[in-house]
């Protein structure tokens, strides 16, 4: 298999966004993945704008949801004729077989798809989940057999809360999934133990080829209670400048994946920021921690579920 370095993405045209091998899937995946979810409550219209943008800057990755609304229907009408320009990439949160393989049907039907290249188990974290995923029965033993069928491709996990890197973990010892997510951004990491955590992780991934998709790039803070509008159940940076340099912080980490926040908006500083090789300093991220008020989304509590 190619050396998964971004090196190989130095002949890329102008103005795109990097690439580089996505795990042993043998793809070639632009560095930033369009996260899906921002088109759950858009129109076909904006949808169609927006995926125009990521033609642009050369994303090829999507990753949508079965949960996220109307978002696979809207990805549907360029999957017609652009099915073979893009991985695609989906979830499901079932944890039983029998829903998980009528879950991942019925996102083949809305994605108007004969298969995608990613199935992923929606935030497996808690413990009676993880357990019912794994059973005889579960979701991953559908999912394996859904793999022998040709619809789908390969099988990931992904996860939130500050117990998700220890849970993957924990996840890749019972089963070769071929990529996990998980949340990724400067305060978060700043948390020792949970930086930890990540390290031991992201060592594993490389050992075993195994993609790396982060999440919460862009989290400010948890909303308070008079703030808005809201396109993501968290409050992301809006200011561009910033926008640009969370993003730097997660790509100046070779071996990670960007997955773009639900909220539209910043999604054009975004891809700019990766096109343009934009980096930064840890004290520029101080900075904007406490220009910004940046606060950590995740402290084991309520949220852990999300």
């Amino acid at each position: 298999m190619d050396d998964p370095s971004p090196d190989q993405s130095a002949s890329r045209p102008a103005g795109s966004v990097p690439r580089a091998m996505f795990g042993a899937t043998g793809h070639e995946s632009s560095r930033v993945v369009f996260g899906a979810a921002a088109l759950g409550r858009c129109t076909q219209e904006r949808a169609d704008a927006t995926l125009e943008m990521l033609l642009r800057f050369g994303v090829n990755h999507l990753d949508t949801a079965a949960s996220y609304a109307d978002s696979e229907l809207r990805l549907a009408p360029w999957l017609q004729t652009r099915r073979d320009e893009f991985f695609l990439a989906t979830k499901t949160g079932e944890r039983e077989g029998d829903a998980a393989r009528a879950e991942l049907e019925r996102s083949l039907e809305r994605l108007g798809v004969d298969h995608v290249d990613l199935i992923q188990l929606h935030n497996l974290v808690e413990e009676d989940d993880w357990q019912r995923a794994h059973a005889a029965g579960g979701a991953v033993e559908a999912m394996v057999q859904a793999r022998a069928e040709g619809l789908v491709h390969h099988i990931g996990v992904t996860g939130h809360g500050l117990r998700i890197a220890g849970m993957h973990r924990r996840s890749l010892a019972e089963f070769a999934f071929d990529s996990v997510l998980l949340p990724y951004n400067f305060s978060l990491l700043d948390n020792p133990t949970y930086r930890g955590d990540v390290e031991e992780l992201l060592t594993e991934c490389a050992e075993r080829s195994v993609a790396v998709q982060t999440i919460k790039y862009s989290a400010r803070r948890r909303w308070a209670e008079a703030d808005g509008p809201r396109f993501a159940w968290y409050e992301p940076l809006q200011d561009p400048k910033a926008v640009r340099r969370a993003a730097a912080f997660v790509l100046g980490n070779p071996q990670v994946f960007l997955n773009t926040s639900s909220d539209l908006r910043i999604l054009e500083a975004t891809l700019s920021a990766a096109a343009d090789g934009a980096t930064v300093t840890d004290g520029e991220l101080r900075d904007d921690v406490e220009r910004y008020a940046i606060r950590p989304l995740f402290d084991g509590g309520d949220l852990e579920r999300i």
